[in-house]
């Protein structure tokens, strides 16, 4: 199978809501190219080729498929040559825990279809995918999918349909104006500040000048979001019924009416979607204006849905079969009599518009007239991938591999660059060289040749000797027969194979070469030398090729630019993602010198996820003797799925993590199934919780005394080292800020690393923190930029006043993990504070004060007590720790260095800050915090209630509540906790009988304002529930649980109510 060129490939994905067509949709292409029979079209999912896809109905994994099509494109001498197109089709999931897969996909291609069902309208996930399109500069077109719903279900009038069309698609136009909108705010931001840093250097360097006046080429260039847009008669919007295999974009019957009437196609091609009409006096086209009161059906209505109406009310709603007949007829269509006859009236119904309204022909039309080909998508999606705070939509090339990649160069002479967006994992046996291949012509001959001989010989051994039974036939015919058999066990090895899935945007990959293999922390701006670029550059050989056709793999021995691809021999060398490069299409040999290289190494980038992996499990093999099988199953695992995490904890413990039930479901099951292959004992999932402290109402007073509230103090063995600590909980605005910057944080603690001489590895491990938050954290966009970062929190804490105006200049640290919004302060009188913004401005100059040598210790203290809190050892949030006073006894230090004891004075001494940072915050009211889930819910009207029920049994709490116009769908927005969560997609379809359906997506944590500690006191109280308050605490019970996970002291009675217990004598 040879490639061909990029002007006749498009490189296509489905994305959308789960359960909205794209695996159906799919199906007719696949039959449209004989992959499939036509009439199991929409019935077999075949790109569903997982058990558990086929079992819940529902896309898990993504899956390839190249297809062919002629298309006739008319010439200018009125001739219509076919020209055969490649179309790379992707069909990715829908469901969010697999949002990973689109953005893996998405990545790969220059256009996606967006199928929206027509009844469900924009849900959680279409925006979803919309915006990681229009991230990737995707070319979409929209699929109003499930179209017979409007007739068989709603049974709407043709222009009640036609009017919840139009608000459909101003609902998907509304989410494309926001991206936009938001997109130029982002641009006028950027031109504003490239103008003021302009105008500085201007007047520096024309310091004598009074004004200096940035130069008139710089000005804002507005951009025309006129293209951005969806609208029918542009031909971007297709009305389809995947299930039933029709579809049809305006232009089809534009086409179809001009030819009858004899008018201008260009003109209906406008007028038929939109307020326009038909005068029936004139017979002319009038719009909206020239009504004049009267009420005239619009033109899409009279022209377009009257006759699908009128299809599906003969066929399906009010089978006649005489007027089957004549819609047959009318439509000059082929339909056999006994299928005319038939009671199925379905398969009837998908054979008129089959015929009549072809989806396949639709789509790939739609795809060949708005999709542009890689050689042209290339010049401006590349740009963005280069440079991502790019914001011109068309750059020039700077050297030779830019312009063959912006150009999609497929000569053998051109750079060859390549993305690998994901690894996936084919079984051995399944892939092409491994499997026993058919026998030929030729092959056939000889062995029916052999036969003969064996016979005849069998024969002549007869004739010479009665006693012969035909044991040398057997022999021979045995022999034959082992020999296949060997040669079929030597063929089929056992176990999995990591493929990588790629793109080629530049020159032509050959089987056999070897390849540079760039990893996602090459940095672009270092040379390829560079001590931290050294390692993510890795040499490998390309064992294989191959063009994916869903399940089955083709082998291909070269594959040129533009194409998608599968990749085999990268396994050990390449993680989840990297970009192959090589200067030509003969490699880079064996041994190559990385400096010549280096006009030809790139960085595409990784992949972001979009959904953070929340739901940890850990795991242990049934037989303790299978834990190196398990270690190595989890290895592949992380590799072949972009979502997953996998890591040992400090217990020992191998825990993953996952991005929601179901994705922990495919994951035990494919460890199980396929990577470990050995029996796995999974715990409880492991929730994160966070811990706060609050103002409460009625608090205990201070367990110090007289001093402030939150005070303690802590003191070394021997009390040679002593200090103040006062823990109070930050005020809401700064708290606020510190956690909508997260990101900022983090990127002050490699900056602070950097500046203390850590080593490199050192830093890189921050740089993985930053791609993958194993702690649940919720990594926001910051709100501002990094160096306005200590000006804006000054700005915040002279707001907030009191003892917060000059929070800023003294904080000490960030925690937990340098990075949290917990805060130390340095608050010590007559000294000059430990300031992190004085240290950070310094660049690593001399800053130790004359305390300094326990500086580290109190930091690392408050660290500890952060990452691990009183109530269940779970991270701190939103608390300030001021060090009021630090006091060494000089002599007692002096003594203790001189008996070498001075490990065990600072060990004691980082225990005593850290009991001294958990104890303040016990002395406010101490909260949990909980892990919350955004749960969106689709309900018709009749299962509300219970949808409710469900919600409130699991305390959850309803957000927001909207009517789908024109339908009898809710769509219910609501916050779920985590913790209670597992079983409640489950749940929730079984009390509705499956006709509501949640997705879940993870939101942050919120406070259960609920004290742990809390026990009834006053008189009213103890009245109400009794000295064993009888009202189950419910923050004490997640409290317990995580405690008794961790093996730490529960505080629980094991016998509640001794006077109600039986002894036998009774």
């Amino acid at each position: 199978m040879a490639s061909p060129d990029a002007v006749y490939i498009r490189n296509v994905t489905t994305i959308g809501h789960v359960d909205h067509g794209k695996t159906t949709l799919m199906d007719a292409l696949l039959a449209a190219n004989n992959i499939i029979s036509s009439r199991m079209a929409g019935k077999i999912r075949y790109l569903d080729s997982r058990e558990d896809e086929q079992e819940r109905g529902i896309t898990m994994e993504s899956s390839a498929v190249s297809l062919r099509f002629k298309v006739m494109d008319k010439s200018a001498s009125g001739e219509s040559p076919p020209k055969t197109y490649v179309v790379n089709m992707i069909d990715t999931p829908g469901h969010v825990d697999f949002s990973s897969e689109v953005s893996t996909a998405s990545r790969l291609c220059d256009g996606a279809l967006v199928l929206v069902d027509v009844v469900e309208g924009v849900c959680t996930q279409t925006i979803t995918v919309l915006r990681q399109a229009w991230q990737d500069r995707l070319k979409p077109i929209l699929v109003i999918n499930k179209f017979d719903r409007l007739i068989t279900e709603l049974k709407l009038a043709p222009i009640e349909a036609y009017h919840h069309l139009s608000q459909l698609i101003q609902q998907v136009n509304a989410v494309m104006g926001d991206f936009f909108a938001g997109e130029r705010m982002e641009d006028d931001l950027r031109w504003r500040e490239e103008r003021e840093r302009r105008l500085v250097e201007k007047k520096e360097s024309h310091a004598d000048e009074v004004d200096a006046v940035v130069n008139d080429d710089h000005e804002f260039q507005e951009r025309d979001d006129e293209d951005i847009y969806f609208s029918p008669e542009k031909g971007n919007v297709i009305f389809a019924s995947a299930v039933d295999g029709w579809g049809f974009r305006v232009g089809k019957f534009a086409h179809l009416y001009a030819v009858k009437l004899g008018m201008n196609e260009t003109n209906l091609r406008i007028v038929l979607w939109g307020d326009f009409y038909l005068d029936p006096k004139t017979k002319r086209v009038i719009s909206h204006k020239n009504l004049r009161g009267r009420t005239l059906k619009p033109l899409f209505v009279q022209f377009v849905l009257e006759n699908i109406w009128a299809a599906y009310d003969a066929v399906v709603l009010n089978p006649n079969p005489e007027k089957v007949a004549k819609i047959v007829t009318a439509l000059n269509l082929k339909i056999a009599p006994r299928d005319l006859k038939t009671k199925e009236t379905r398969q009837l119904l998908s054979l008129i518009f089959t015929q009549w309204l072809p989806l396949s022909t639709c789509v790939i039309q739609s795809i060949v007239d708005v999709v542009p080909p890689p050689s042209t998508a290339q010049r401006t999606r590349i740009p963005k991938m280069l440079y991502p705070d790019l914001y011109e939509s068309v750059v020039e090339p700077k050297n030779k591999l830019e312009e063959d990649l912006y150009s999609c160069n497929a000569d053998g002479s051109g750079s060859v660059t390549a993305l690998i967006s994901k690894m996936f994992a084919v079984a051995q046996q399944d892939l092409p060289e491994n499997k026993q291949k058919p026998a030929t012509a030729d092959e056939l001959r000889a062995r029916a040749k052999a036969f003969r001989e064996a016979r005849k010989a069998v024969e002549e051994a007869a004739n010479e000797s009665s006693q012969t039974d035909g044991t040398l036939l057997e022999e021979a015919l045995d022999k034959m027969r082992v020999k296949d058999a060997d040669a079929a066990n030597d063929e089929m090895p056992e176990g999995e194979v990591l493929v990588g899935f790629a793109r080629i945007y530049s020159g032509t990959i050959r089987k056999g070469t070897s390849i540079a293999c760039v990893l996602p922390k090459y940095n672009n701006a270092l040379g390829p030398t560079h001590p931290k670029n050294g390692k993510h550059v890795v040499i490998a050989k390309v064992e294989g090729l191959y063009v994916m056709m869903g399940r089955e793999l083709v082998p291909m021995d070269t594959v040129r630019a533009g194409n998608v691809f599968a990749i085999k021999g990268l396994e050990g060398k390449v993680w989840r993602n990297a970009t192959i490069c090589a200067p030509n299409e003969d490699g880079v040999g064996e041994a190559p010198d990385l400096t010549q290289l280096q006009s030809s190494l790139i960085n595409l980038g990784g992949i972001h996820r979009m959904a953070a992996p929340i739901v940890r499990v850990a795991l242990e093999p049934a037989h303790s003797a299978d834990m190196p099988k398990l270690i190595n199953g989890l290895k592949l695992l992380a590799q072949a799925d972009p979502c997953v995490e996998t890591f040992q904890q400090q217990t020992g413990e191998h825990v993953i993590l996952t991005a929601g039930e179901l994705h922990l479901e495919r994951c035990l099951r494919d460890l199980r199934e396929r990577f470990a292959q050995i029996d796995i004992h999974a715990s409880k999932p492991i929730v994160p919780f966070r811990e706060t402290a609050v103002k409460g109402v009625d608090m205990p007073p201070p367990k110090s005394g007289n001093v402030r509230r939150g005070t303690m103090q802590g003191a070394s063995a021997g009390n040679v080292v002593k200090c103040t600590i006062r823990a109070a909980p930050l005020p809401k605005e700064l708290w606020k800020f510190l956690k909508d910057n997260l990101a900022l944080l983090r990127r002050l603690q490699e900056e602070r690393k950097f500046q203390e001489g850590d080593s490199l590895a050192e830093e890189e491990d921050a740089d993985d923190s930053d791609e993958v938050d194993l702690h649940g954290d919720v990594i926001k966009r910051p709100s501002i930029q990094l160096e306005d970062f200590w000006k804006v929190l000054g700005e915040v804490c002279i707001r907030i006043g009191g003892d917060w105006a000059d929070f800023a200049d003294k904080v000490w640290a960030f925690g937990p993990q340098q990075a949290g919004t917990c805060v130390l302060v340095d608050t010590r009188t007559g000294e000059q504070p430990n300031s992190l913004k004085r240290r950070l401005n310094r660049m690593g100059e001399e800053t130790e004060l004359a305390t300094g040598e326990f500086d580290n210790h109190v930091e690392h203290g408050f660290q500890l007590a952060t990452f691990q809190g009183p109530l269940c050892s779970e991270p701190v949030e939103g608390l300030a720790y001021f060090v009021e006073s630090l006091d060494i006894d000089q002599a007692g230090l002096k003594v203790e260095r001189e008996h070498n004891r001075m490990q065990h004075i600072t060990g004691s001494f980082i225990s005593a800050v850290r009991d001294a940072c958990r104890n303040g915050l016990l002395d406010w009211s101490p909260r949990l915090m909980l892990a919350m889930y955004e749960c969106d819910i689709q309900a018709s009207t009749d299962v509300l209630g219970k949808t409710y029920g469900v919600v409130a049994r699991r305390r959850g709490r309803i957000v927001a509540e909207e009517m789908k116009e024109g339908t009898s769908f809710f769509t219910v927005s609501a916050l779920l906790p985590v913790v209670e969560s597992f079983g409640f997609s489950d749940d929730i379809r079984k009390r509705t009988s499956g006709a509501a359906s949640p997705q879940l997506i993870f939101s942050g944590y919120e406070l259960l304002d609920q004290d742990p500690f809390w026990v009834p006191t006053t008189e009213e109280e103890l009245e109400d529930l009794g000295e064993k308050a009888d009202r189950s605490n419910v923050a004490k019970a997640y409290m317990d649980a995580v405690r008794e996970r961790k093996g730490l002291f529960v505080d629980k009675k094991i016998v509640e109510f001794a006077e109600k217990q039986r002894t036998l004598k009774r």
